[in-house]
């Protein structure tokens, strides 16, 4: 297991262990620690892991305050129980989604958790965007093709964005972030969300029923989080009320979206365009390289079967801007403890 410390001759210090640590992240929480421990204290003392958090590891946290974790950690109540064992304060989780984390079991444990509720929501929402033009106007075929000296367009039709009816699941800062893109591109925008956003409604889109938005929509895109209720919210009896065609675009959590259901859309072409970023059983694979190895995941390598199906690995929050928006926010909800759950 690989192990990094940045260290502080100041006794004022928190101890904090960083895991699942690439090292994109690591060159920017080190630059950030540099730069934020010549202020005054409290100073950060910290040790980066690029193995995951899970009940197995957690015993590796005893001296830590602060714990800080990405989405695919396994922070459930047997992870907290050792974190409390090893006297951690503290779980800050470097991305805005905490359905990894049991709050719950965290909160009888006395162990705080804050996450990042927003960073960069453009970001995403232009992976999302990059998603659908590329599955609509296949450019990453048309690329393959031109190297290799193919200028056929047979096969690469696709269909014209502007006046499409696109259905927007969630409308938090980056579902707004897309639809104000879309907007943009002369789409009638379709939404749903449990609560309903004046300042959606102001720039031209419409609150619809779920039903509503499966029935009309064109184009599918979720924005909301994994939770008791959004759990498979796409599933066989959503995509039977969607028109035959639909692009479906998940670029929120794998768990949204039930995959055996999804498999048996693409075979009768109930889903024409399948775009992911995520997926449910992503903490074996993503942010790995398993080029050398086999795969294990028969669902997983089911879709990728598919010439309609286009997958990147939970990438959607990868920019500069991004990240370091990431890092600040985390340091500050260790420092101060603002946006505590």
């Amino acid at each position: 297991m690989s192990q990094n410390k940045i260290e502080t001759d100041s006794e004022s210090s928190r101890k904090v262990v960083f895991f699942s640590t690439r090292p994109y992240e690591k060159n920017v929480f080190t630059a950030l620690l540099c730069e934020r421990n010549k202020s005054l204290p409290p100073r950060i003392e910290a040790t980066f892991f690029e193995h995951p958090l899970n009940p197995s590891t957690a015993a590796s946290c005893k001296g830590f305050s602060d714990v800080v974790v990405f989405v695919n950690d396994n922070v459930n109540a047997e992870t907290i129980d050792a974190l409390k064992h090893a006297d951690v304060e503290h779980i800050a989780l470097r991305c805005a989604g905490f359905n990894n984390v049991d709050v719950n079991a965290a909160t009888r444990a006395g162990i705080s958790v804050s996450r990042v509720p927003a960073y960069s929501p453009e970001t995403v929402a232009e992976h999302t965007l990059a998603l659908i033009l590329t599955l609509n106007r296949k450019t990453h075929k048309a690329y393959n093709r031109v190297r290799e000296g193919n200028f056929n367009l047979a096969g690469l039709i696709g269909f014209t964005l502007h006046n499409k009816t696109v259905g927007v699941i969630g409308t938090g800062r980056i579902g707004k972030a897309v639809i104000r893109i879309l907007l943009g591109f002369g789409c009638r925008v379709l939404c749903f969300d449990p609560i309903e956003d004046v300042s959606v409604k102001k720039m031209g889109a419409h609150y619809v029923s779920l039903d509503e938005l499966f029935a009309m929509s064109a184009i599918v895109t979720l924005h909301c989080p994994l939770n008791e209720h959004s759990h498979h919210i796409i599933n066989e009896s959503s995509l039977a009320q969607m028109p035959d065609g639909v692009m479906l675009i998940n670029t929120s959590r794998g768990g949204l979206v039930d995959n055996d259901a999804i498999i048996k859309g693409l075979k009768s072409r109930k889903i024409g365009y399948l775009g992911l970023d995520v997926y449910e059983r992503e903490s074996e694979l993503f942010f790995v390289d398993h080029s050398q190895e086999i795969i294990q995941d028969d669902v997983f390598q089911r879709l990728t079967t598919f010439p309609n199906v286009l997958i990147t690995g939970h990438q959607g929050f990868f920019t500069e801007e991004a990240l370091e928006e990431i890092a600040n926010t985390t340091i500050d909800n260790i420092l101060s403890g603002s946006n505590r759950l």
